[in-house]
């Protein structure tokens, strides 16, 4: 599992601007309510990153730990967290080898962070270790990235980010299900000039009926398997499936 994003860290908001954090955690709000979870209780960003669903959760009045595997992203989270003032706990573990002191009410894994887990043997290590640390009857809410992203959007193209303040070019090699992603930053020093830092990394994705044998395997009971931020269906050219499970009461 890749966990380098140091410099990936410094620039991560920047290239995520068009990301509509806001509307997706109050989509997911709007799922834990519909199925029932428990308000107020205590919710674990899984793969937190720099924390910009952690601030929001925590605003709609959700008790939140934040957990991520880089010490970098979870600087720029723990920046938001002094300035912001709001009470959340962040802790730098592997999510595969997830370790709390209690146990969470909801878990939330969100923006494609379990694609970035390199094979199902570790997805499945992941799931076990949320089903352990989480109260009966509560919810483990994840998004995954298709193999029709990867295949059709993704796939060997190549993006380029232009901001004020990074340039960055992102190349992508796919092989069947797997997208190896290869990231130039060039971003600016004091004196104008571009320094340039490079990243890699691999996302893989599965068949949703293979995720929801190893969530059932692991002991969760699936809720509902929905497109993207939504309760539609589901389809072939969806790009990204939010699957909603429960611990057994």
């Amino acid at each position: 599992m890749y966990n380098g994003y140091g410099v990936f860290a410094s620039v991560y908001d920047l290239l995520t601007e068009n990301v509509e954090y806001e509307r997706r955690a109050k989509y997911f709000d709007s799922l834990i309510k519909k199925l029932g979870g428990k308000q107020n209780g205590v919710l674990l960003d899984l793969a937190c990153g720099t924390g910009s669903l952690s601030e929001l959760f925590d605003s709609l009045g959700y008790d939140v730990i934040g957990i991520d595997n880089s010490p970098e992203m979870l600087g720029v989270a723990m920046d938001k967290k002094f300035e912001s003032g709001r009470d959340i706990r962040y802790v730098c573990q592997d999510m595969r080898k997830l370790e709390l002191y209690g146990n969470a009410d909801i878990t939330v894994c969100a923006l494609d962070s379990l694609n970035h887990l390199e094979n199902l043997s570790d997805v499945k290590k992941v799931f076990e270790r949320v089903y352990r640390f989480t109260e009966p009857g509560g919810l483990f809410i994840f998004d995954m990235n298709t193999q029709y992203k990867h295949r059709e959007v993704l796939g060997n193209n190549t993006f380029v980010y232009d901001t004020d303040d990074v340039y960055c070019v992102w190349q992508n090699s796919c092989t069947d299900s797997t997208v190896s992603i290869y990231l130039d930053f060039f971003i600016p020093d004091e004196s104008g000039h571009y320094e340039r830092y490079s990243e890699d990394f691999t996302e893989t994705a599965y068949p949703v009926d293979e995720i929801i044998q190893a969530i059932t395997q692991a002991g969760f009971e699936p809720e509902g398997i929905y497109a993207e931020d939504s309760f539609d269906e589901v389809c072939e050219t969806t790009e990204r499936v939010v699957f909603a499970v429960r611990k057994p009461a």
